[in-house]
């Protein structure tokens, strides 16, 4: 066996089931890794060096295609159902000893990192690939140990991915030939039959949501950034929300952009890195992102390129409209040197109601908070993604439910008990549409988003007076700075009164039905919280 970098004694591969590998890389460096991916034929260099890679068939998550280990040390704590897929012991060690036979005589690439940057909880991980961009990948998103970390490094969770290597579904109880499966018991996680790096960072993230609150800390797929001021600001919401936009804020310093955890002493990125989607990625609208694509060392999937001149085209989504960058967050000039922030004075949902009912800008009670935290709202549109042609509604518990291994009960829980103890704000902020469904009314524009934001970041609204919203009960504030006062009323914005009302009605019944499924582990103050029948 042959080896490159600074190989681990104290743990070696063997400790994962790992024999009679060909060649392991340890933690290669960003210029080697790309040596070694351009001489395996894995990707092509861009125009001002970015990895150019391809992840075939998968462009996005395999979300019914991942497991959990059903064993005695969780199964108690997991949220078993459509997301959390039980999967029993004796198929995931088929799995594993027939992954780690697959990858025999095969050479693997292996990257040590940390997943959080408070020292107190952070997680060390480790990272074995069969492809090398994925281990580069992985050197981009999570945190790099100091030199001397690694000396000694001692991983508590192992992700090994192998794409093709692929499951036998009717031999190891899996749905296709490609498979995701967590074991808590015995810290290993196990990729296979999917290019698509986004599964190694996702899967990761679902360790820290199990890890997380039994320490006490409520993980969050969410944004962070601290103003001048040294006030901190979380960001939650779906894609097309807003949130990488609204969060990468130029006067604001960036935490991260996508993981976190809000421990006793205050808010910690989860990444050393960011994932960002590259598709019609703007200069204007996104300069700091945009500029990442011009780099050395960013990973771009499946954006397409000029194979004569080697520059890019965002806006091409032949291959996928997921396209990504995954590159080091001190990639982004204004970023946190140390990924931590304080406790957050102010937390936005951000929703795109494609209904066009929610106001632009309303403040939530605690109880609100935790209800609207748990629904997770927002909605597709014609044109964003494939097959869509009329609104639909989307709710993803704790804005991020495939990656929340236990019931969103106890993270909502969590939530409410650092909200009483600091006192922070909870805003909903929606960026979709206003005058009417999406077809017939406005999308709100970006500048009123952003005043809006601004206005809450800066406390601008404190003192204003707000009224209640009649049919989902929110606190509108009757003026914001920077914004037209005719907006923020979204029933004085339709032409037709009771069609607004008749639509808002409809969407009230669909946060009910989403809710039930909740019920009965939730509070009954936090159901009260939510929009009533009538």
């Amino acid at each position: 066996m042959r080896v490159s970098g600074r190989p681990n004694s104290d743990h070696p591969l063997e400790q994962h089931g790992l024999y009679n590998l060909s060649a392991v890389h340890w933690n290669l460096p960003t210029a080697e890794l790309y040596e070694q991916a351009l001489a395996r034929y894995e990707g092509q260099v861009a125009h001002m060096g970015p990895l150019v890679v391809r992840t075939g068939h998968h462009t996005g998550r395999s979300a019914n295609d991942k497991f959990i280990v059903e064993e005695p040390s969780s199964r108690d704590d997991i949220w078993w159902g459509e997301v959390n897929r039980p999967i029993d012991i004796e198929h995931f060690d088929l799995v594993h000893h027939r992954l780690a036979s697959y990858l025999q005589m095969k050479d693997v690439y292996v990257q040590d990192c940390f997943v959080g940057a408070d020292p107190n909880y952070r997680l060390p991980a480790r990272v074995i690939t069969e492809k090398a961009w994925h281990s580069l990948f992985a050197r981009n998103l999570f945190i790099q140990p100091k030199p001397e970390e690694l000396e000694h490094f001692a991983p508590e969770f192992t992700v090994i991915a192998a794409p093709h290597f692929h499951a036998i579904p009717g031999l190891d109880k899996t749905n296709s030939e490609t498979c995701i499966l967590v074991n808590f018991e015995k810290r290993l996680v196990l990729i296979g039959g999917t290019s698509y790096a986004g599964e190694i960072k996702k899967s990761l993230f679902t360790v820290m949501n199990h890890l997380m609150p039994g320490r006490g800390v409520l993980p969050m797929h969410c944004s962070a950034n601290i103003g001048e001021d040294g006030r901190t600001a979380l960001f939650f919401g779906l894609s097309g929300t807003g949130k990488t936009t609204l969060s990468a804020d130029a006067s604001r310093t960036l935490i991260g952009d996508d993981e976190h955890g809000w421990s006793d002493d205050g808010v910690f990125n989860f990444e050393g890195g960011c994932y960002a989607k590259m598709i019609r990625l703007s200069a204007d609208a996104e300069p700091e992102i945009h500029a990442t694509t011009r780099r050395f060392g960013t990973v771009l999937e499946n954006v397409t390129m000029n194979m004569e001149t080697r520059r890019l085209d965002l806006d091409d989504d032949s291959l996928t409209e997921n396209t990504r960058g995954a590159y080091h967050i001190s990639a982004i000039p204004n970023a946190s040197d140390t990924g931590m922030g304080g406790h957050p004075d102010a937390i936005l949902f951000l929703t795109c109601d494609a209904f066009g009912v929610l106001p632009p800008i309303s403040r939530l009670t605690p109880e609100q908070a935790m209800y609207h935290f748990i629904s997770g709202y927002t909605a597709r549109v014609a044109g964003t993604e494939k097959g869509v042609t009329e609104p639909s509604p989307v709710f993803s518990a704790c804005y991020g439910a495939p990656f929340m291994p236990r019931h969103p009960q106890r993270y909502a829980e969590l939530l409410g008990k650092r909200l009483a103890e600091h006192g922070t704000q909870v805003w909903l902020i929606n960026t979709g549409w206003s005058g009417g469904p999406y077809g017939v009314g406005k999308r709100v524009a970006i500048p009123h988003t952003r005043a809006m934001v601004h206005a809450v970041l800066d406390r601008k609204l404190e003192g204003v007076a707000t009224r209640p919203d009649p049919i989902f009960g929110l606190n509108i504030p009757e003026t914001c700075p920077g914004v037209p006062s005719e907006i923020l009323d979204p029933r004085a914005t339709w032409s037709d009164p009771a069609a607004y009302d008749a639509q808002a009605r409809k969407l009230a019944g669909m946060f009910r039905d989403n809710f039930t499924k909740f019920t009965d582990e939730v509070d009954a103050a936090i159901l009260a919280a939510g929009p009533q029948a009538g």
